[in-house]
């Protein structure tokens, strides 16, 4: 399959939107913490986890789509 100029945008497109609703995920996380919150220290492990593996898979999105756009350019 070739990537096209296409495809390089979606995927940069879609590191992006990673990037902002973890980014969102993360400051609303924190709030809760420093706020107090009463949780299962299992609860904030989980999702600690959760942002940090989908931060690293939009950096790969946005690697990766990077390379694609280069190579079309």
């Amino acid at each position: 399959m070739q990537m096209t100029r296409k495809h390089g945008l979606f995927l940069v497109g879609l590191a992006v939107w990673n990037f902002i609703t973890w980014g969102m995920f993360t400051k609303n996380l924190y709030a809760a913490h420093t706020s107090g919150e009463d949780r299962p220290t299992g609860y904030w492990v989980a999702h600690t986890v959760l942002i940090v593996v989908n931060l690293v898979l939009g950096g790969v999105l946005a690697a990766w789509g990077a390379k694609v756009l280069r190579s079309r350019s």
